[in-house]
């Protein structure tokens, strides 16, 4: 078929094959491929005598099973929008319309992408000028980020907007940075109250031997805070260094629960509570680093005795089925409301920042849980509501080969 009778179909070819080769690396091939379907488009309709005599060359050149120019636009995993000089759009693959609505044919781009920023690249596509990427944000259904590309198709005005999603890698700069604002926050109030009590003895109280003693105390108390916060930061930092627990070996949960409980027993006494195991009397076995399984686990009690006091009772119970064993953790003290539940397990995340400190919680705690189950291909369920306790509940593969050490 002449280029003139299939205009929209060599168009959105020569752009989806520009650009992904352009996405891989790949511009020679990119080129090289373009100008194949375009002296494919404008090559003439031949006779039946001389198709059939060239028909084995054509093949060879074009093979029947070559993508279409849309085939190509829709393998691109990232939105993208054609439109002509006058900003009109001719083509949006299915990305685009998954990520901004329906984007339909004939429709002005100016029209669909209102902000600044768009405006201002639009504008600068349609005019010929030089187009830098541009940020654009889109908070409906989702917050979104995308870097926002034009690339120029011809000599005719054509463009391709490629919307790059940039969400992702936002995120984890927001993460970075609350994490960064958070230690240094949470280093910074001891130091603050270290140095006070510095200058303190150093004047006012430097013959008091009372205020000393007291004053001493309190530092010692918060070195000690301080300890345990970087402590916990060097535990996450090896976790999130290696995403993938090893090989492992078969750790016993009935007595690892055992021991947990034996090596807090002084806690839980403390505490006031009593404490109730419910565990099988034959070994439930699953494949994991043992010290690790045991942290989760003492963190677990720990919070338990921590956060759950006032109801003077803890619960420990094992459970297994064909593929998972499951252990949980349960106090009867005030519970969690349930906009907290699905962010306990961020980094210095706290339902209570007063009485966390006041029990001496670092904020990491759940955040390494987590960590450590991800990389045993595990799970942490929570179950919660104001006034009815908490109950955490680990889930683990079981060992599917009980007499591997």
């Amino acid at each position: 078929m002449r280029l003139r009778d299939n205009a929209l179909l060599l168009t959105v070819a020569l752009a989806a094959i520009v650009l992904l080769a352009g996405l891989s690396g790949q511009v020679a091939a990119g080129i090289a491929a373009a100008l194949a379907v375009f002296v494919a488009a404008l090559a003439p309709r031949a006779g039946p005598a001389r198709q059939e005599a060239k028909a084995p060359t054509l093949a060879a050149a074009a093979p029947d099973n070559l993508p279409s120019g849309s085939e190509l636009a829709a393998a691109i995993a990232d939105p993208l929008i054609l439109a002509d000089r006058h900003g009109v759009v001719i083509f949006a693959n299915a990305a685009a319309s998954l990520a901004f609505g329906r984007v339909h044919p004939g429709e002005l781009v100016a029209l669909r992408f209102r902000s600044p920023e768009m405006q201002e690249l639009i504008e600068a596509a349609l005019s010929g000028m030089a187009v830098r990427p541009v940020d654009y944000g889109e908070r409906v259904p989702i917050e979104r980020s995308f870097k926002v590309s034009v690339t120029r198709i011809g000599e005719d005005g054509r463009f391709a907007l490629h919307f790059r999603d940039q969400s992702e890698t936002r995120r984890i700069d927001r993460m970075r940075a609350d994490f960064i604002a958070n230690a240094s926050h949470e280093l910074r109030t001891p130091l603050a109250s270290i140095s006070g009590f510095i200058e303190t003895l150093r004047g006012p109280a430097r013959n008091d031997a009372e205020a000393r003693e007291r004053f001493l105390q309190i530092m010692h108390t918060q070195t000690g805070r301080m300890a345990r916060l970087i402590d916990d930061l060097l535990s996450l930092s090896r976790l999130e260094m290696k995403p993938l627990a090893g090989a492992g070996t078969t750790v016993d949960l009935v007595a690892l629960a055992r021991e947990v409980t034996d090596s807090l027993g002084q806690m839980i006494r403390e505490n006031e509570m009593a404490l109730e195991l419910d565990l099988p009397a034959e070994p439930v076995f699953v494949l994991a680093n043992a010290d690790e399984i045991v942290q989760v686990v003492e963190n677990l009690v720990e919070n338990a005795c921590k956060y759950g006091q006032s109801g003077k009772r803890l619960d420990i119970a094992l459970s297994n089925d064909e593929e998972e064993a499951s252990l949980s953790v349960r106090d009867h003290g005030p519970g969690i409301p349930a906009e907290h539940i699905p962010r306990v397990t961020e980094r210095f995340y706290r339902v209570d920042v007063e009485t966390s400190r006041a029990q001496k919680g670092t904020g990491l705690g759940l955040a390494i849980v987590k960590h450590i189950l991800t990389r045993h291909k595990g799970r942490l369920t929570i179950r919660s509501a104001p006034g009815e306790g908490a109950t955490f509940t680990l889930h683990l593969p079981l060992a599917k080969d009980p007499t591997t050490r």
